[in-house]
């Protein structure tokens, strides 16, 4: 371990890991199949970096964020760790480069997007890199148990085909047991192992506020609890409307969502990042990636769609382990607007085959083209287009995603890149010949290294003014320079990007499994049941209630919550107790399985099944096995 804990001084300046990194990066490094389960903000970067520096070879990096993949690139590089990533934003030259260098160029870290991976480009480059270990974020997209998967995910256990003997760490902030089981099924882990941090965050105080007036809790809210805020809606319009009535009452707040301009989230993210703005009034689009770490209270105005989405957005408070509150307002109206939104999130199967027929008419592909095109999407254009709901357009695009027909991707902030195509000898002989270039080819050569072995990238403005010119007159010449061939020029773009994973079908041919749109609708059912629960009961702690649903079932009651100062009677009587342990009993009998399966197995509460399932375990009838699920006890 000396060789870690020397890694992680040199690079990251940490004299120490923080619990259960070290056994992370300990199994990880000793080519163990691993599954580590940390809570958002728990440092898990580091488990794969650190043992992936260790060894020779290069780490693959598989994850379906590309904001996240491309922020921890340039923090490696910002430590001198070669990494490059690859994306559904590049051209496919630039990808062809990008793993040549990964072969040749003795880069570390290759990060790239899902979808990638069923490239022949990539499949036939990658066994030719000496690869380390394959690490897989946010693990539990692979599974269709989980609440945000990705049919891209199951392409990753291929890659065992072409690198059998490299070792799988994956890694996620949320599963339950039934979850974690399926991960490690799906990555065909080979006597692998679950390292799990306990989800409990003992200084957030989890609050349900029942109330008719929200928008009046929430002046309370800003005004008893200083320090920085994020507030929670569920569409755009009202992330304006709040962010202008806590600014009316003297709050400092500004407002966030997708369907603003690229520079203006950036903008708003950072001032409230800096503390210029001490409120953000979001859709889910803000957070992922952020790590502010004092960030006082965050607010739900709506239901979220799963507990692990509220624990994950919730999880945003209080990195800095001092005390901070996760709080939800809940009223009568929201289990009504639940029914709706049920609708919204499963449209019908023929305007399903709308939406995908306007959608490869916006591309402009026809019947029988497109496969493997990667293509420019801006929502708000096609909404406009094609006068579409906007939530039934997201929700529809999922499905026909999940039909793996095709990935979108998050808006890429991508920059102008530039690379030479021709050697220094004839870059030389082409100024010769073309001296008007020659000035500008040489402040190029000046102000950018390794422009002949990768695309690099540049801003225009800024080389417009070291060559004294108009942005418009570089632009030209980067124009020209690459028609002539001495110079490939990706102008920089900001949209989302639809890669096509098949080609377009007519309308007949267009498949919807019925099956998995059933078990998908039935797997979402349970979960906003589930959180429908945690809002509505006046019984359990909150924490014990959310630790119970990822598996925790020991947990003691926090004494902060507001069930717990209101000093709820939270014990079933002995009766309930021994009822619901037999019945628990007799289903364990049948087939293992975890809390949420057992509850809806046996139609008891989940807060009795919760208490009975401690209770046998603490006799040791029942046990949890590797897998996490539960099953009878042997002994």
């Amino acid at each position: 371990m000396s060789d870690y804990h020397d890694i992680l001084r040199q690079y990251w300046g940490y004299s120490s890991f923080r619990p259960l990194q070290e056994d992370i990066v300990e199994s990880a490094g000793s080519g163990t199949d691993t599954l580590a389960l940390m809570p958002t903000g728990g440092g898990k970067s580091i488990t794969f970096q650190v043992p992936a520096l260790a060894k020779e070879g290069i780490c693959l990096v598989i994850t379906p964020l590309i904001a996240l993949m491309k922020d921890q690139v340039e923090n490696l590089k910002s430590r001198k760790i070669k990494a490059m990533a690859i994306h559904s934003g590049m051209t496919r030259d630039e990808i062809s480069i990008a793993l040549d260098n990964c072969i040749f160029g003795g880069y570390k870290f290759l990060y790239l997007s899902p979808e990638r991976l069923l490239t022949p480009l990539f499949r036939v480059r990658v066994q030719q890199m000496n690869v380390n270990l394959i690490a897989v974020d946010e693990a539990h997209c692979i599974s269709q148990w989980g609440y945000d998967f990705r049919p891209s995910y199951l392409q990753i256990a291929s890659l065992r085909e072409l690198l059998p003997e490299v070792p799988v760490l994956a890694l996620t902030a949320t599963a339950t047991p039934r979850v974690a089981k399926d991960i490690m099924d799906r990555l065909e882990f080979r006597d692998g192992k679950v390292l799990k941090k306990s989800y409990e965050r003992k200084n957030l105080v989890y609050v349900v506020r029942n109330t008719e007036d929200k928008q009046r809790e929430l002046l309370n809210i800003a005004e008893k609890i200083k320090g920085t805020g994020v507030v929670y809606v569920r569409n755009r319009r009202k992330t304006r409307e709040l962010a202008d009535l806590l600014a009316g009452h003297g709050h400092s707040a500004s407002n966030y969502h997708a369907g603003l301009k690229f520079d203006t989230r950036m903008q708003r993210q950072e001032d409230w990042q800096k503390g210029k703005t001490r409120i953000m009034v979001s859709t889910n689009a803000f957070g992922m990636g952020i790590d502010k770490p004092d960030v006082r209270f965050v607010v739900h105005m709506d239901l979220p769609d799963s507990p692990e989405a509220y624990f994950q957005e919730a999880g945003r408070a209080g990195r800095d382990e001092k005390k901070a509150y996760a709080i939800l307002l809940f009223s009568g109206a929201d289990e009504k607007q639940v029914e709706r939104r049920i609708e919204v999130n499963f449209p019908s199967f023929s305007v399903i085959r709308e939406i995908y027929n306007a959608l490869f008419n916006y591309l402009q592909i026809p019947v029988g083209a497109g496969k493997g095109a990667s293509c420019d999407f801006i929502m708000g254009e096609f909404l406009s287009r094609y006068k579409f709901n906007a939530l039934t357009v997201t929700s529809a695009l999922a499905i026909l995603s999940r039909e793996g027909y095709f990935e979108i991707t998050e808006e890429i902030n991508n920059p102008s890149r530039i690379h030479f195509t021709v050697g220094r000898d004839d870059l030389y002989k082409f100024q010769v010949k073309n001296p008007k270039f020659d000035n500008f080819i040489k402040l190029i050569l000046r102000s950018y290294t390794g422009l002949f072995s990768q695309y690099v990238a540049f801003d225009e403005y800024t080389l417009s003014k070291r060559a004294g010119m108009s942005g418009e007159e570089v632009y030209q010449y980067l124009v020209k320079l690459s028609g002539m061939k001495v110079i490939n020029y990706i102008p920089k773009k900001q949209n989302p990007v639809v890669t096509l994973l098949e080609e377009r079908l007519d309308e007949k041919n267009i498949h919807i499994s019925a099956e998995r749109y059933k078990f998908r609708k039935e797997r979402y059912l349970e979960r906003i049941g589930e959180l429908l629960a945690y809002a509505g009961t006046d019984r359990k702690c909150r924490s014990q209630f959310l630790l119970a649903y990822f598996g925790e079932l020991s947990s003691r009651r926090c004494g902060q919550c507001d069930v717990c100062i209101g000093k709820k009677d939270t014990q079933p009587s002995t009766v309930e107790l021994e009822e619901a342990a037999e019945k628990i009993r007799l289903a364990l009998e049948r087939e293992p399985g975890d809390l949420s399966t057992i509850a809806a197995g046996t139609q008891l509460d989940p807060d009795l099944v919760a208490y009975a399932m401690q209770h046998l375990q603490e006799e040791g009838k029942i046990r949890r096995r590797k897998d996490l699920l539960f099953e009878i006890s042997e002994e």
